[in-house]
């Protein structure tokens, strides 16, 4: 049996709108399963918007990391058809520290699942002369079948897809991690 109980929770969710009550949400479904979630703060708990304030923040969540027994990852597209960097940044943080790490992806379509065909579909990709795809500015993008990159995919335990319509509030695969996380711990 591993001793797990406090899980660090990596996700942009607290750039969410009702960021708050989804922390509080999240930390719920994780006490009725025995676990304690810690999360960073939201942003709108942030008073002053400068470089010393963002020190701060990656220090508490370093720190937090560093007190967590594995970790819960939100890989839902951010911003664009792939993870959010901090996200990216906390998992292989993680990773680096020997903790496990389980993760979920939300999508609103099927098709989202594979990472080559999600860029092909929101940012235009191509094949070239050698059949390799490549975006708009002609770099080269992953095609290896997978929902995300080689590096996040290969790390994640455990990657749950949900297709779902409302990517942004359903818990479906933040609930199947802890349920993994609580089956690997026993």
């Amino acid at each position: 049996m591993r001793r797990i109980s406090r899980l660090y929770l990596a996700s942009p969710d607290a750039g969410y709108p009702g960021a708050a009550d989804r922390m509080i949400r999240r930390a719920l479904l994780a006490e009725r399963r025995g676990f304690n979630l810690l999360a960073p703060a939201p942003p709108s708990a942030i008073a002053e918007p400068d470089e010393v304030t963002a020190r701060a923040l990656y220090a508490e969540r370093v720190a937090l990391m560093r007190q967590a027994d594995a970790g819960l990852v939100n890989l839902t597209p951010f911003r664009g058809p792939e993870a959010s960097s901090s996200t990216s940044f906390e998992m292989g943080f993680l990773a680096g520290l020997g903790k496990p790490v389980m993760g979920w992806m939300n999508l609103s379509d099927e098709i989202d699942a594979d990472y080559r065909e999600r860029v092909e579909s929101w940012l235009g990709a191509r094949q070239d002369e050698d059949g390799l795809w490549r975006d708009g500015e002609d770099c080269l993008i992953e095609d290896f079948g997978l929902p995300e990159g080689v590096m996040l995919w290969s790390e994640a335990r455990r990657l749950f897809l949900i297709v779902t319509d409302d990517p942004l509030d359903d818990l479906t695969g933040f609930e199947m991690c802890l349920d993994a996380m609580r089956l690997y711990a026993d």
